[in-house]
């Protein structure tokens, strides 16, 4: 990216919008010549203290030579990042590398007016990545001993900062290569700020709809009687130009003229009005905004390139944007009673918190919810997804006390690693629940820079079940899930009692059950209920209790045809008492059953979830036990594989990727692929191409007999059924016969050279792929080779980094991995050489994005060892990967 007023290039993803530490945005960039007025006019403004500790003198103002040495900067030695809010600077960090290459010094200047907003850690985090890029590793800095806010900008840091006091300075010194601890600091500091930044959206002091009229039926009329009919706690103002009274109230002509802040804004004005109100909001300074205009990101090229423009304006000024095309949202806690949205009323209350995207599919959500009778803490509803995300609510919701578990439908994902982060930490506590469409591919939301996925099919599913999802395909499903999860104890295991008033129904039900993963423990399918309701409900009652407390046990399904004489409320009362007094789920299907109050699914007597189809009872709770299953694992234990050098493998990468061109690809040789490999304690088959058949035999009498030969044509080399390798050759006279024929038989097929290595241990022949995706960052694949993952697409997918846990998923998850456990008698493979190979296959992709490809085929499992026969490994230049240790917001 080249900026006015400068003649170099620094890398666009240096530029990037940051959530400070109270929730506000700012603006992060490198900084240019065109600065150099603005970098005198930050100087001139700050405190002769301030100054002084910067700079360890006092000077009024810069000298056009200091400007110049700030400014001109060659983004590889010499890097500044500025902080802009308004358009103005508030905060500068710059390092500088040293006579050691590997070092440079660094220092920040924070606007006195801004200091406690975390400024300095947000440009610190930046400029460690921007330094390591350009092959630095190392941060050194002198502080005086007063400066102690400075001081502790590197001590939180997570680094393990080195202090020495020398004539009256601290000069400090750490290694700037992100550590486990530097990391969970950054995911700390980024969980506040964001959760910061959504409490300010949901639970604000004072609400403005701007566009509200005297319409009836208008949009901002609507949002206006919305809100103030939902009882909301804090002041509301009206702001309309052209209307002296609206809904009984006086409207302000703009938005300036409200007297006193506003948190809020809910913004209903024409399409061509919005930049200009966004504008206005910025300029009075309003926390965030609500834009429930459509007709941005689906308007073509120029509707995309407006909401940008908002998304920049909103976020220079400080401001999180909620839209465009939003449906509003809702905050059910009573202190705030805020419906922002078009719903007709405030939601019922309960634990559930709510994100959706496009306004039709929220308010199918909505209404399914409602339905069900499922109550929910917190409603947001982003449309175009061009700021707020559901990332952000979770954020939110992991701290806030009214949400006991999570909805989420996403129509797209914009940063699954931060998501798989973030919601593997969040189901830790409460259930995550995510409706994704199975025909809807893994994509940016409209209107964010264009990145294509590459990752196969079933990569995305694989991240969200590592991360403890649970993942449904639609609305429906994700409000019967709810129903179990905001209500109901978590079942302990997977044993399931069915009990019904019809012995079909329970066999139903009880084949269901099998097919979904659980145990069917018990099956009372000749309840006798028609007794009256004094006698049948205390008998009902009595043996639910004693099938819950049976070891094994763990949920149970009570499924009923219409009983005479006895309601639904009566039965649901019944049964949730049972699952209180057990301390298990408890659900009910009221199969046929017509009543007037219980037209769908929803839940009765207060919190038992009732289904009107045995079906829906049963996936859902079989849903929530793979949930619970995922819980008892316990935190994921990353045990990092012996004999790694990960310093070596980046210094072989740095060298050889200055000479690949910026968006291509070099595929690296035998040599150097085994030298990088060898880093991760990876050791590759040796082997041999040769021209002629002297050459051949020279190599089998070094590698050692007996020998295979295959070709290297790529399409052929594994396919032993074409002729493509040939193994378990004995001798040079054998395998002078064995050239000649292969070259005979590949010559229609147009193959090029042969190659020569001596033979693995026999075993089955598997293969192992990772990956650089846009999107999903690093994806490992595993399958067995052949047909099964040629024909079949027999692959499982994970996402770095891997824990133990899933490095063992993962080589059991494929269809036909039962041929590495003895399958048909043939002896079983060495799972744990292949568990470790993934491992450090994992752990090489998750720290090197540099890498774009490897495909480890094939990889024999044999009965004792584990050997790679062939790899193929490509390196190109790391496009910004979507998780990396620097803090941003999608752009």
């Amino acid at each position: 990216m080249v900026k006015p007023g400068s003649s170099r290039v620094y890398p666009a993803h240096w530029e990037a919008d940051v959530v400070l530490r109270d929730g506000a945005t700012g603006h992060l960039r490198p900084m240019t010549p065109a600065d150099a007025d603005a970098v005198q006019a930050f100087h001139m403004a700050q405190s002769q203290n301030s100054i002084y500790l910067r700079f360890f003198t006092y000077k009024s103002q810069l000298t056009p030579k200091e400007l110049r040495r700030f400014t001109e900067l060659d983004y590889r030695d010499r890097v500044a990042f500025v902080i802009t809010h308004h358009g103005r600077i508030i905060g500068i960090g710059r390092y500088d590398r040293l006579d050691n290459p590997a070092e440079a010094e660094v220092a920040f200047n924070v606007s006195d007016s801004q200091q406690g907003r975390g400024l300095g850690s947000i440009l610190l985090e930046h400029l460690a990545a921007a330094a390591r890029e350009n092959g630095i590793d190392k941060f050194t800095a002198e502080v005086l001993p007063e400066n102690r806010k400075m001081l502790q900008v590197f001590s939180d840091a997570g680094y393990e900062v080195h202090r020495h006091f020398d004539d009256g300075v601290v000069s400090l010194a750490f290694d700037i290569d992100p550590t486990e601890k530097s990391r969970a600091v950054m995911a700390a500091r980024e969980h506040r700020a964001e959760a910061r930044s959504v409490a300010g959206l949901v639970a604000p002091a004072s609400v403005a709809v701007i566009g509200a009229g005297r319409a009836w039926g208008s949009l901002g009329r609507q949002l206006l009687e919305n809100v103030v009919e939902g009882g909301f706690s804090g002041r509301i103002d009206a702001v309309n130009k052209e209307a002296l009274e609206v809904s009984g109230m006086m409207p302000y002509a703009t938005i300036a003229e409200v007297p006193g802040p506003v948190d809020l804004a809910l913004i209903a004005v024409p399409y061509g009005q919005v930049a200009s109100v966004v504008a206005q909001c910025g300029a009075a300074g309003v926390k965030g905004v609500v834009i429930a205009t459509s007709g941005f990101a689906d308007d073509g090229e120029a509707g995309l390139a407006r909401q940008r423009a908002l998304v920049r304006q909103a976020r220079a000024d400080g401001m999180r944007l909620v839209g465009p095309a939003s449906l509003g949202l809702a905050n059910t806690d009573p202190a705030v009673r805020l419906n922002a949205s078009l719903a007709p009323g405030l939601p019922l209350r309960g634990g559930l918190g709510v994100f959706s995207q496009s306004a039709a599919l929220g308010a199918s959500l909505y209404a399914s919810l409602s339905r069900r009778e499922v109550g929910v803490s917190t409603v947001l509803s982003a449309g175009n997804r061009a700021d707020v995300s559901g990332n952000d609510l979770m954020q939110f919701w992991e701290d806030d006390p009214n949400t006991t578990a999570c909805g989420l439908y996403l129509e797209s994902i914009g940063n699954p690693r931060k998501f798989a982060r973030i919601s593997r930490r969040l189901a830790r506590t409460k259930p995550v629940i995510v409706a994704k469409s199975d025909t809807m591919g893994l994509r940016l939301p409209p209107g964010h820079a264009v990145r294509t996925t590459q990752a196969p099919a079933g990569a995305l599913d694989a991240m969200l079940r590592q991360s403890g999802v649970i993942r449904v395909n639609t609305i429906e499903e994700l409000a019967d899930v709810a129903q179990i999860v905001t209500g109901q104890a978590l079942p302990q295991g997977p044993g399931l009692a069915i009990f019904s008033n019809s012995l079909a129904l329970g066999t139903v039900v009880a084949d269901s059950a099998e097919q979904h993963g659980l145990t069917v423990a018990q099956v009372s399918a000749s309840l006798v209920l028609d007794t009256g309701q004094s006698r049948a409900l205390p008998l009902l009652r009595r043996t639910i209790l004693e099938s819950l407390a049976r070891p094994g046990v763990d949920s149970a399904i009570v499924t009923l045809l219409p009983v005479p004489g006895l309601t639904v409320d009566t039965i649901a009362a019944t049964l949730k008492a049972c699952s209180e007094e057990a301390g298990k789920p408890v659900v009910a299907a009221f199969t046929g059953i017509v009543d007037t109050r219980i037209l769908v699914d929803r839940q009765l007597a207060g919190s038992l979830p009732s289904y009107s189809s045995p079906g829906a009872a049963v996936a859902a709770l079989a849903a929530v036990t793979r949930y619970a299953q995922w819980l008892t694992r316990g935190t994921p234990a990353f045990d990092p594989p012996s004999g790694v050098d990960t310093e070596a493998a980046a210094a072989l990468l740095d060298e050889w990727l200055d000479g690949v061109p910026g968006d291509g690809l070099l595929t690296l040789d035998v040599e150097r692929t085994g030298r990088l490999l060898g880093a991760y304690g990876i050791r590759v088959l040796e082997s041999v191409p040769f021209t002629t058949d002297d050459d051949a035999v020279a190599a089998a009498e070094r590698l050692g007999w007996p020998v295979a030969i295959k070709t290297l044509d790529t399409a052929l080399r594994h396919r032993l059924d074409l002729g493509g390798v040939r193994i378990n050759i004995e001798n040079a006279a054998s395998l002078r016969r064995n050239i000649a024929q292969m070259r005979k038989l590949l010559e229609p097929y147009g193959a090029g050279g042969l190659e020569v290595q001596s033979m693995a241990e026999v075993g089955q022949s598997c293969t192992l792929r990772a990956i650089e995706d846009p999107l999903l960052g690093p994806v490992v694949s595993f399958g067995l080779s052949g047909d099964a993952v040629n024909l079949l697409d027999d692959w499982a997918h994970r996402v770095p980094p891997l824990s133990t846990g899933d490095a063992a998923e993962l080589v059991r998850s494929p269809r036909a991995a039962l041929k590495l456990f003895g399958y048909a008698g043939l002896p079983a493979g060495n799972v744990a050489a292949l568990e470790d190979l993934v491992a450090r296959v994992g752990l090489m992709k998750d720290e090197h994005p540099e890498i774009a490809w490897m495909e480890f085929n094939p990889v024999l499992v044999g009965p004792t060892r584990v050997t790679v026969l062939a790899v193929e490994l490509r390196i190109g230049n790391p496009a910004q990967r979507t998780d990396s240790a620097r803090r941003a917001m999608l752009s």
